[in-house]
């Protein structure tokens, strides 16, 4: 379909449609945009027939205004990339942007948020990101990190030590 500036109903890029997040803030974005939402294509597909996509409000229960709107301008900004024939190292740095100053927090959040909505290219990026920022550390950083409880009794995890020295070779101080 071809793309007109003038008429906001001839371009999908153009319709907005309203995504509900999980406190109950309403967030209005592109249609092409919200696309890239697993939930709101299977939603609109459910849904739609026949309604008008402004009259339209997904819900997405499992994700925050605040993260929304952190992934919004993300997929939207990558989606005009994707668009053009640009080079692989301008997306890469583009990713490398966003996840400059994310804290371990903000970087589980989103995680969680890209996995439930499937938008595939993010949860890759962040999924390096984690990658990178435990290798080479300890058991317990990456316990911690991870937000996983020990449940391994202290003569278990003295034996696995014993058993697979290596494993615990050349890691970082904490």
């Amino acid at each position: 379909m071809a793309s007109s500036s003038s008429s906001s109903s001839s371009s999908s890029s153009e319709k907005k449609i309203a995504l509900k997040s999980s406190d109950g803030e309403a967030l209005n974005v592109e249609k092409n945009v919200a696309l890239e939402f697993e939930p709101v294509k299977g939603f609109l597909e459910d849904n739609s027939e026949g309604a008008d996509d402004e009259a339209i409000v997904v819900p997405l229960p499992d994700v925050s205004a605040a993260v929304l709107s952190e992934l919004i301008p993300y997929v939207k900004q990558r989606l005009e990339l994707s668009a053009k024939p640009v080079q692989k190292k301008l997306i890469k740095a583009f990713d490398d942007q966003f996840t400059r100053h994310l804290s371990d927090d903000k970087l589980g959040e989103l995680m969680l948020a890209a996995n439930y909505l499937g938008v595939n290219y993010l949860l890759d990026v962040l999924c390096d990101v984690t990658a990178d920022r435990i290798k080479n550390k300890s058991v317990k950083y990456v316990r911690e990190f991870l937000g996983i409880q020990n449940d391994f009794t202290p003569e278990e995890e003295a034996e696995l030590r014993a058993q697979c020295p290596w494993a615990f070779e050349g890691v970082d101080q904490d």
